[in-house]
């Protein structure tokens, strides 16, 4: 055999290693980081999930509003990689109560029923305004006395939070937003930043943050700015001194 030949051999031999190894480490890498979005999605091998949406009420028929629809896409798309089984249900139709399976919670809490009963359940800080008669306000939040109202298309806003009612239960997620499109640029920011999420609260952890989505008119979803992490004020029940400071603004 010359000596040609056996660097050849050698060569290959060493390339089939080097792939093998790199192989190795990818695959290795790839399921740390999917254990690591099952833990935070509270999705492991098997499990069940809901998606609870409300219905369009321009339809006649159970339809879902067209970016809360794509928002529940792109949940769904992150239930399959975990390897996990969803299920999509009204907001009107009895479920069970929360722990027992992950939750995605999407829509105007106004109208959402199950959305509404988790924000006065898990998130007592935060006041969703009906609106007057003529439907001015409607959907603006006040938190810790700070008033969030709407410009539809200009500027509006969403919570995007992520709760648990212990540690050996099952998360609820929600997009409490003031239009549809801030519900799917809600569930955008969640799906981007899941490991950054993952990251700085922990497989375990809450969170509520304020985001506001900005001329939704020219760009609908895509931009989208971290208002504020609310956690701490969001979930504590509203004061007397937060109360009057709300009232002193609306005078």
């Amino acid at each position: 055999m010359t000596d040609t030949l056996q660097d050849l051999i050698a060569s290959a031999a060493a390339l089939i290693v080097g792939l093998a190894a790199g192989w190795a480490v990818h695959s290795a890498f790839g399921r740390r980081k999917r254990a690591r979005e099952q833990r935070f999605f509270g999705l492991p091998d098997g499990s069940e999930c809901v998606l609870v949406t409300h219905r369009d009420s321009t339809s006649a028929h159970w339809s879902i509003p067209r970016h809360d629809a794509l928002a529940l896409l792109g949940l769904a798309a992150i239930v399959e990689n975990c390897g996990a089984h969803t299920e999509v249900a009204p907001h009107d139709t009895g479920l069970q109560g929360f722990g027992a399976r992950t939750e995605f919670c999407v829509g105007d809490p106004t109208a959402h029923r199950r959305l509404a009963a988790h924000m006065t359940n898990l998130l007592p800080g935060v006041t969703v305004h009906p609106g007057d008669d003529s439907g001015t306000d409607r959907g603006m939040f006040t938190i810790a006395g700070t008033h969030y109202r709407p410009e539809p298309g200009t500027v509006e806003y969403v919570l995007l939070a992520r709760l648990t009612a212990g540690e050996d239960s099952r998360p609820v997620f929600l997009a409490a937003g003031q239009r549809p499109v801030t519900h799917r640029a809600a569930v955008r920011h969640l799906v981007r930043n899941r490991a950054r999420l993952a990251r700085k609260y922990g497989a375990q952890g809450s969170f509520c943050l304020l985001l506001k989505v900005v001329n939704s008119q020219a760009y609908g979803p895509d931009l989208v700015e971290l208002v504020a992490d609310v956690t701490k004020p969001a979930t504590t029940p509203a004061g007397p001194r937060a109360a009057a400071k709300a009232a002193a603004k609306d005078d």
